[in-house]
């Protein structure tokens, strides 16, 4: 068996009132950002983000990974088709140099963030855990 995984959360798990519009919501934003969204009895995850039905629903805020600038816009976009509310809209923001984001609130409300540092070399696409 073995696991691809991100280099700062280990996990995320939200609590959905309405686990169908979830999924619908972060399958739409994730295969933007080439997550796939894998669906079981009463809950979803990819990689790292796992979502249940569950009261109360969680609020938070986090952020995705973007490739590039286009797949800021394409995240809010796609997100905004599925059910998501404009929390701010892709552009440049003061946090530092090229932080070019956008903000979409879930269904339960979450502040869902997608964000592209400017140009940099990774050392790695993912962890690889393996047994």
């Amino acid at each position: 068996m073995e696991l691809k995984r991100g280099r700062l959360i280990d996990h995320l798990h939200l609590h959905a009132k309405d686990l169908d519009a979830s999924r619908r919501f972060y399958e739409a934003v994730l295969s933007t950002l080439g997550i796939p969204v894998t669906a079981g009895d009463g809950h979803f995850y990819a990689d790292e983000l796992w979502v249940d039905r569950g009261e109360p629903s969680t609020r938070v805020h986090f952020a995705f990974q973007a490739l590039d600038r286009a797949t800021v816009e394409r995240f809010h976009r796609d997100g905004l088709a599925a059910g998501g509310r404009d929390n701010g809209p892709p552009g440049e923001r003061d946090y530092h140099p090229g932080y070019y984001a956008a903000f979409l609130l879930d269904p339960d409300g979450n502040n869902v963030e997608a964000v592209y540092h400017g140009p940099a070399k990774r050392s790695a696409d993912a962890v690889t855990v393996a047994w």
